[in-house]
């Protein structure tokens, strides 16, 4: 399973919905310009679309960036905290692990597991 390693220490969760289509020069900027810290920081910063369904990871590995993309299947959202001043809130690698399972974070409610047996 391909996912972002547990030890990363510094995750940033960007709250605000971006246009899924960006990929890593678009989400870099974003990162520079609304969140201003450093891409290239060796941190993990996170997005989400505006139904709150998937999300995006961006990280810097030695000589590139790598997108980490997720759907969550089945009518299910992302927990994503949206009533706070702050542009971004800072998470931990467990947290971050949490988040990618299903679990609402910040109340530890787990998304009902899905079994699918095709694609449409």
């Amino acid at each position: 399973m391909l996912r972002p390693e547990p030890r990363i220490d510094r995750v940033y969760l960007h709250r605000a919905p971006i246009d899924m289509r960006k990929q890593r020069n678009g989400l870099a900027a974003l990162v520079q310009e609304v969140l201003k810290e450093n891409p290239f920081s060796g941190a993990l910063f996170l997005f989400t679309s505006k139904r709150r369904d998937r999300i995006k990871a961006l990280y810097w590995d030695r000589n590139g960036f790598i997108v980490w993309y997720k759907v969550i299947e089945g009518g299910e959202k992302f927990s994503w905290p949206r009533h706070l001043d702050a542009e971004s809130i800072t998470l931990t690698g467990e947290q971050l692990q949490w988040l990618l399972d299903g679990y609402d974070v910040w109340k530890m409610k787990p998304h009902q597991s899905l079994q699918f047996s095709h694609v449409n």
